[in-house]
């Protein structure tokens, strides 16, 4: 009777293993990474209506939903980011800068096909995204921006963040818009060190840049 329910746990959890490695697989190739990320129901039914509806993963099979759910509630539940890692040699497409130098700085554009860009900062990196044309690539085909906060040195969602600007502190490219998960940490980065104000993701213009 052991032996029999032994083998009955090795099989659900090697059908379990298989699901979510194929949920895996869905979400890393046909995922907008950084709509999902921004979801904020954890609960499996709500998961599957939202990315079904909003088509965050495209048009998926019940099956593929189910295998992306599940890796997706079967992930370490603390959820907490990581730092950016940065391949040793990347430079920044702006500027030719070697972005490992400055871990503190790093943020990170990707595209729906995998292809990655690193920046050494949030500045050079909002000059690649306004202009496609000169630096060759196709901003409909985003499918995630990081970038670093600035206490925690922790991947965060760009379009989440907030951003101080023109403060005493200044990243490898001069004056930065510098990045925060939470409005109340860049309110006191902002008093502490002098700047001007406080501004999201949507609100940041190419004139800030220059």
């Amino acid at each position: 009777m052991l032996h029999k329910t032994l083998i009955i746990l090795i099989l659900l959890f090697t059908s379990l293993y298989g699901h979510t490695a194929k949920g895996e697989k869905i979400y890393s190739i046909m995922c907008d990474k950084e709509q999902i990320s921004a979801l904020q129901q954890t609960d499996t039914p709500a998961l599957k209506k939202q990315i079904k509806e909003q088509k965050l993963c495209g048009n998926l099979t019940m099956q593929q939903l189910d295998a992306l759910v599940l890796f997706l509630t079967s992930k370490d539940k603390t959820t907490k980011a990581k730092p950016i890692v940065v391949p040793e040699k990347s430079r920044c497409p702006v500027c030719g800068m070697f972005i490992a130098k400055y871990p503190k700085w790093v943020s990170m554009i990707e595209t729906k096909n995998g292809k990655k860009y690193y920046f050494d900062g949030v500045k050079d990196m909002m000059k690649f995204y306004f202009d496609p044309q000169r630096f060759h690539h196709d901003k409909e085909a985003i499918s995630s921006i990081l970038v670093t906060d600035y206490y925690t040195l922790e991947a965060i969602v760009a379009k989440k963040a907030f951003y101080v600007i023109g403060s005493d502190i200044y990243g490898p490219m001069g004056e930065e818009l510098i990045p925060f998960q939470s409005k109340e940490e860049a309110k006191n980065f902002l008093l502490e060190h002098h700047g001007k104000k406080i501004v999201t993701f949507a609100m940041i213009k190419e004139t800030f840049l220059y």
